[in-house]
């Protein structure tokens, strides 16, 4: 079993695989009589059909060591994940290869930042790693199913 590293989360090194929800140094306007900073279309919404849809999901935290076995994705639409705590957690994305999850890499956030995987990026589950494990999701919702999985043959070591 290979070990994969963590890294933090970065723009530069996540672009590929999605985008980084978090505060910019300098907000896009000031509203509500300047009390208000906001942030202007932070991340790609991409849906193939179906329409977006808030979701709540509260997961279990990982402990160390986790094993990763397996990868998914979701072919029809984008998803976000926004935590609803100040908690770090993990980020695990891999390359397409031909149809299939290339080497993983691993992010870990600052506890302020969430994710939008873009279409069909390769990811590994919602990873915890502390506090209470509540998200917003926002994703896919339509008819149909929007996820792939993919079992690994030689499953990965995370250490955190």
């Amino acid at each position: 079993m290979s070990l994969l590293s963590i890294s933090p989360l970065v723009a530069a090194e996540f672009e590929p695989f999605g985008d980084i929800l978090q505060v910019q140094p300098s907000p896009t306007v000031m509203i509500n009589q300047g009390n208000c900073a906001r942030y202007t279309d932070v991340a790609t919404l991409d849906f193939s059909d179906g329409r977006a849809g808030i979701s709540i999901f509260h997961a279990h935290p990982y402990r160390s060591p986790l094993t990763l076995s397996m990868l998914e994705r979701h072919p029809s639409g984008s998803q976000a994940f926004i935590p609803m705590s100040s908690d770090p957690f993990l980020v695990i994305v891999a390359p397409d290869n031909d149809g299939k999850p290339g080497k993983p890499r691993v992010f870990l956030t600052d506890g302020l930042q969430g994710v939008n995987y873009h279409r069909n990026v390769w990811h590994g589950v919602l990873t915890p790693i502390e506090g209470n494990g509540l998200f917003t999701v926002v994703d896919r919702i339509g008819h149909g199913s929007n996820l792939e999985e993919h079992w690994l043959d030689t499953g990965y070591q995370i250490v955190f």
